[in-house]
């Protein structure tokens, strides 16, 4: 799968601010970082995938890397939500996290991911979903999928929601128009992720768009892609302001860095060659476009730089964990650096091999690389000597 995310190469996604007792205007909620004074909550499936990676640590005596994976186990991360059956698990992580909230008396931000787009991954290939448009998929999508997802997120009102929304999809519209199969999905694309921005439509609730995979993509024609869905939300909601996004993901599932240090040398042509100088880039043309510009920026896999022969690489490149999730971005564009991809999923059948073995298929749990995403953290990860999660 495919995934510089626009909140993941061109997504609408949601976050919202914290709900307290008097709900607040949307206008005001649209200037609040819906990320301060939250806990970013680490949800128990992640953690639980990587009690594998503990105990491999433990099995070569490796205690102060199974230390640092315990860490990444507490770190806050997205919940990607990828079909019908998957929705299940947003009531389970609804129920963790008010739990936490209970525990801790901490407001918790829970991060999802909406992705079940009908023509998923039209380019790629590597992550195609379970509707198509030939068989009604839009209309299967919007009442079987979102409307349901967007029920559960609108009934925890005492939460509040990150939304990343349809990763890696505007963006092919905007990049992949050569690939027929992107070019006849594009009205499916931009009616379901209108939809899913006037559903997601509520005080706990902000979500953001993401940019797509190609970095010398046109600014304008991206700014105007997504001036015109969240047009087409506004008119399913029928209002002119009854529809709005927080802003924008960037680099969702990819590898960039927020910073980079050095400069990679198939970056020289542009002046997006790192992710904050992509936001800085891109911002006014959302502007002008009356959008906000306001992002966050995946570095879940991002600490290691400098490994890819060419921008273009994006499935399962060497990696590292990168900065941790944190509002403290220096930028007044950046509301919060994520982990939107869980390091150790596969991106797909492709990419380099680790110890003469291939990655497995899209989202299933590849250990030799998790472990490598520990040892390779940068800035490295501190060590937790608890128990197990």
């Amino acid at each position: 799968m495919q995934l510089t995310t626009l909140i993941a190469a061109l997504s609408a996604a949601g976050i919202t601010t914290a709900l307290p007792s008097v709900a607040p205007r949307a206008e005001d909620a649209q200037d609040v970082n819906p990320f301060l004074g939250k806990n970013y909550f680490a949800n128990s499936y992640y953690a639980g995938e990587l009690n594998q990676t503990v105990d491999a640590f433990l099995a070569r005596n490796d205690s102060l890397n199974a230390a640092r994976t315990r860490t990444v186990q507490k770190t806050g991360s997205f919940v990607w939500v990828t079909s019908v059956a998957g929705l299940s698990n947003i009531k389970t992580t609804i129920d963790e996290a008010r739990a936490e909230q209970r525990r801790t008396r901490k407001p918790q931000i829970v991060q999802l991911v909406l992705y079940d787009l009908p023509d998923r991954d039209c380019s790629g290939g590597q992550s195609g979903g379970e509707f198509t448009s030939a068989n009604g998929g839009l209309e299967l999508y919007k009442k079987t999928f979102v409307d349901p997802y967007a029920a559960a997120l609108k009934a925890a009102w005492d939460l509040t929601f990150a939304v990343i929304v349809e990763p890696d999809s505007l963006g092919n519209l905007i990049t992949n128009q050569n690939v027929p199969f992107c070019a006849n999905a594009s009205s499916t694309y931009e009616q379901g992720i209108a939809y899913v921005i006037a559903k997601l439509q509520a005080p706990n609730i902000a979500f953001t768009s993401s940019r797509p995979t190609k970095p010398h993509f046109n600014h304008q024609l991206a700014a105007d892609e997504f001036a015109k869905v969240v047009a087409m939300a506004q008119n399913m909601t029928g209002t002119r302001g009854g529809a709005k996004i927080r802003g924008f993901s960037t680099d969702v599932s990819n590898y960039n860095p927020y910073i980079a240090d050095p400069r990679a040398n198939y970056t020289e042509y542009s002046n997006s060659y790192d992710e904050l100088h992509y936001a800085d880039s891109l911002a006014p043309y959302l502007t002008n476009n009356s959008l906000p510009a306001h992002f966050i920026i995946d570095q879940g896999r991002s600490g290691l730089q400098n490994t890819r022969d060419t921008w273009g690489d994006w499935c399962n490149v060497r990696a590292g964990f990168g900065i941790p999730p944190t509002t403290n971005t220096n930028s007044s564009l950046v509301d919060s650096i994520v982990w939107a991809k869980p390091g150790g999923e596969s991106d797909g059948a492709c990419g380099p091999t680790i110890n003469g073995v291939l990655a497995p298929n899209a989202g299933l749990w590849w250990e030799s690389y998790v472990e490598a995403l520990v040892v390779n953290a940068d800035p490295p990860l501190a060590p937790t000597y608890t128990k197990r999660w």
